[in-house]
């Protein structure tokens, strides 16, 4: 399979396995993670060929549009996303540490995708709604300057749909601070 990637997040826990289903019956997929995250909603992530990704993820927001919350398609993500997701990134010092904040779980896999296509940085990790009231964040590092160009694309990516919350670039983190991060 391709390395396309998908996700929906709905409201409720009913119409995210409704929908997760429908998108297995769509096309041929696979899901890399499909359950509940805070507060109560669900979140559906997939992989495959583009035009299956575009097929599942469609089917889904025409379908089940009442209760969605946000949705992506990523025709080629970035290969540090996944890494930076399950917190298996293997950071040697944090530079400059950049922080973004959005209001979904969709939107923060969107915004580390255009961050870490813009600049020469690493992602340090993604917390996509777990534990946040439903809220998402980025960690990234880099060059001060490499860290400011990839918030600033990341901040335009999701604030497109309004889903930016906040941000902020630390140039010279305590390292207590870093190794707590790390």
């Amino acid at each position: 399979m391709s390395k396309a990637i998908g996700m929906v997040e709905y409201k409720t826990v009913s119409t995210g396995l409704l929908v997760a289903d429908t998108m297995l019956k769509t096309a041929q997929v696979e899901i890399i993670e499909a359950q509940t995250v805070c507060p109560g909603k669900y979140i559906v992530l997939l992989r495959g060929d583009l035009s299956a990704i575009n097929a599942c993820i469609e089917t889904a927001r025409t379908r089940y549009s009442e209760h969605l919350i946000d949705s992506f398609i990523l025709g080629n993500p970035h290969e540090s996303i996944f890494a930076a997701i399950y917190g298996a990134t293997q950071i040697e010092k944090i530079n400059a540490l950049g922080i973004l904040e959005t209001f979904s779980a969709a939107s923060i896999i969107v915004a580390a995708d255009e961050a870490a296509k813009t600049a020469q940085v690493e992602l340090i990790e993604l917390r996509i709604a777990r534990g946040m009231c439903g809220k998402s964040y980025l960690l990234l590092t880099g060059e001060v300057a490499a860290v400011e160009a990839a918030i600033a694309k990341a901040k335009a990516a999701v604030g497109e749909n309004a889903m930016l919350l906040d941000s902020a670039i630390i140039a010279n983190p305590d390292d207590k601070l870093c190794k707590s991060i790390l």
